[in-house]
């Protein structure tokens, strides 16, 4: 595919306002301890302010012709952000930083494999479509409020630090854009037992987020609504509410209940097996 080809299909918008690419690069505010990864340098608008505040700095580009353009003045490692393991990072004595312009149609799982790296990135700032990025940061009770704020959320402070206008991008995209500060948090926001549990029991829930949570739950996990109506009363759960009304401390209750409940059924079942 050409690289013009490539750029469009990862709905890649470049940011070319100078006040803006100052205004995000403030918001890590890299020092010379600090390693800063830029994600999707595209042109270069934030490039050069990163690689001189910080001591260390990595740029990720998936277009080849984009990478080998800014390779002669910054370390630009052709890679996709999606698989890219960033807990192979470190700064020894300093703060590992992500920044980056996300092209649109690849900013979740962007975002998902970032924040999956809490325990080694500590701050950052993403460039996000503005729905998106109200998602991420929302609060239970709201139509933006999802799986992708609770997962967000659990290892990560967030912010919504910026709204950025069309015309700050060549070329202009047709919706608006907003750029988040996610900082990572020392301990969960809530106490999590299984961090792999609880995404599921996430994803359950919102997974069929007009009905009632009990029957979401049921569906998702593959459990009789019985059974799942039982895991939400021990947990003080309303199995008529909808996901969208639960805290992360309802949804960790859960999810720790179910971790219990699951326990208990192995050793009913080892139990059963050793009087056979």
């Amino acid at each position: 595919m050409p690289a013009t080809g490539k750029r469009r299909a990862l709905g890649q918008h470049f940011l070319r306002d100078p006040a803006v690419a100052r205004a995000i690069v403030d918001l890590v505010s890299p020092t010379p301890r600090d390693l800063v990864v830029e994600i999707g340098p595209g042109e270069g608008a934030l490039t050069g302010l990163l690689s001189e505040r910080a001591g260390g700095f990595l740029a990720l580009e998936v277009d080849p012709a984009l990478a080998e353009r800014l390779a002669g003045r910054f370390d630009v490692r052709e890679a996709d952000a999606r698989t890219f393991d960033y807990r192979s990072l470190s700064a020894p004595g300093g703060r590992v930083l992500v920044v980056g312009n996300l092209p649109y149609s690849v900013s979740k799982p962007i975002l998902m494999r970032l924040t999956e790296a809490h325990a080694t990135l500590a701050e950052m700032a993403l460039m996000l479509q503005r729905e998106v990025a109200e998602r991420v940061a929302a609060r239970p009770g709201g139509k933006t409020y999802g799986a992708l704020s609770v997962l967000t959320q659990l290892h990560w402070e967030v912010r919504l630090a910026l709204r950025v206008p069309p015309g700050a991008f060549r070329p202009p995209p047709r919706v608006e854009s907003a750029v988040l500060h996610l900082t990572s948090r020392a301990e969960p926001a809530v106490p999590v037992t299984d961090d792999a549990r609880f995404r599921r029991v996430v994803l359950a829930a919102f997974g069929q987020r007009r009905k009632a949570v009990a029957n979401a739950l049921a569906a998702g996990l593959h459990r009789s609504v019985a059974t799942t109506r039982a895991w939400l009363a021990v947990t003080g759960i309303d199995p008529g509410r909808r996901a969208e009304t639960l805290s992360l401390d309802d949804f960790a209750r859960l999810a720790n209940t179910l971790e219990c409940q699951a326990q208990a059924e192995r050793s009913a079942s080892q139990a059963r097996l050793g009087r056979a």
